[in-house]
């Protein structure tokens, strides 16, 4: 399933404008960014290297912030379009698959670990 950069862009933005408003509230310091495919070292992070990486939370989660944390680079949330793409078989499938890894991706923010995550869906 392939779709273009800019119907991507749109569809995380959609996501992200799903994200109820006591959430986005609290979403500080934080970047979310789209790539095509994720690089060796990204790649690298996930427990199974053969599967797909389709998003990455780079930073320090919500729970972890001290009173010492300013002053740091943002955190950054990146979503690959290619990986989405190669497990998806329709748009529908690919927009509500997007959703849920922007989803997956901002609960990482806030201290939820994988298991958890897919334990409830996400």
């Amino acid at each position: 399933m392939r779709i273009s950069d800019d119907e991507f862009d749109a569809a995380v933005a959609e996501a992200l404008d799903g994200v109820p408003e006591r959430f986005k509230a609290v979403l500080h310091n934080i970047a979310i960014t789209v790539a095509d495919e994720p690089t060796d070292r990204e790649r690298g992070t996930m427990a199974d290297p053969h599967g797909e990486l389709l998003g990455l939370y780079q930073g320090v989660p919500l729970p972890q912030r001290t009173t010492g944390y300013s002053g740091v680079l943002p955190d950054i949330i990146t979503i690959f379009k290619g990986p989405h793409e190669r497990v998806c078989g329709s748009r529908a499938q690919l927009v509500g698959q997007i959703r849920k890894t922007v989803l997956h991706e901002i609960g990482h923010y806030f201290g939820f670990d994988d298991d958890y995550l897919h334990a409830h869906g996400y």
